[in-house]
């Protein structure tokens, strides 16, 4: 892990709008102050909820907010073959199984950190006498998860009382996101994960894949996520309004300022070159916010 290597990996629903925008500023800087690479990875996994040519609007957005990658761009819509073989070495570990259980079967277990049902373990010791698989979950055991995020601290989750077994293989055939972003990680040789703390309860999960597959863990850094003034973070769903691409940089200049690096004034009125000198020669991760969201305003 002597090289750093990040990432930027937004799901291709809709533009690249402000909460994005901070986790892709975030990000680059990060991999950037430390001579590292950045790289962007289009988490394409779930057809139903894209937008058509969203993902190659983002890349522009990107590109007009003067914010270049390193290597070819991974399109997990591409990558299932690499997820059937992590999954069949789970299964040769005798540590996945097939679950019978639709989500209104489910519906009366409790909520876990994250929103999400905690699966009760219905289907852990085989399916009922009738029923049909459905999806493919892998097993938790009482494993705790305990690591040191660089801006949220120290997180701990109990797997079995948090989350319980949870998805690997949907029930519609699509791979969960959970392995396929701990598979990706690992092909892409990512030392180093900067993204917003929507997707903290995330981690300990994936750190447990990262174990069972015998992958290397990245270093976490969760930045604060951007909400609206209703407390919704900000995305599709809440109308979040996609950078200009015609003049980016008021919207990069409020995402430094957002992450606690306290821009001048005049720097929202900047070239765009004059932004990015400034804001490469300035960032200190040590100042971004601890917090798990901050309003976008």
């Amino acid at each position: 892990m002597n090289q750093y290597r990040g990432r930027f990996a937004p799901s291709p629903t809709g533009p690249l709008h402000f909460g994005s925008l901070v986790a892709a500023v975030g990000g680059y800087l990060e991999a950037k102050s430390r001579g590292g690479a950045w790289l962007v990875r289009m988490e394409d996994l779930d057809p139903p909820r894209e937008q058509p040519g969203a993902a190659d609007a983002i890349l522009r957005t990107l590109e007009a907010c003067g914010i270049s990658w390193d290597g070819e761009i991974m399109y997990q819509s591409k990558r299932s073959a690499a997820y059937r073989a992590a999954l069949t070495r789970l299964d040769a570990q005798d540590m996945v199984y097939p679950c019978a259980c639709t989500r209104r079967e489910i519906a009366d277990s409790a909520l876990g950190p994250d929103g999400a049902l905690i699966y009760p373990g219905t289907c852990r010791d085989g399916l009922a006498p009738g029923k049909t698989p459905r999806a493919t979950r892998v097993r938790v055991g009482d494993t705790v998860i305990e690591f040191e995020d660089a801006v949220q601290g120290k997180i701990r989750q109990d797997l079995a009382a948090e989350v319980g077994d949870f998805v690997l293989l949907r029930a519609d055939g699509l791979y969960a996101y959970q392995l396929a972003a701990v598979v990706d990680d690992a092909e892409q040789g990512i030392t180093d994960v900067v993204r917003g703390a929507d997707l903290l309860d995330s981690t300990p999960r994936q750190i447990y894949l990262q174990r069972l597959l015998g992958l290397r863990i990245p270093r976490y850094l969760h930045l604060p996520a951007a909400v609206n003034a209703a407390g919704e973070k900000l995305s599709k769903q809440t109308r979040a309004a996609p950078v200009d691409e015609r003049d980016p940089v008021p919207a990069l200049a409020q995402a430094m300022e957002f992450l606690g690096q306290a821009p001048p004034a005049q720097l929202c009125r900047a070239p765009l070159t004059e932004f990015w000198r400034w804001a490469l020669a300035h960032w200190d991760a040590q100042r971004i916010p601890r917090r798990r969201n901050l309003p976008a305003t």
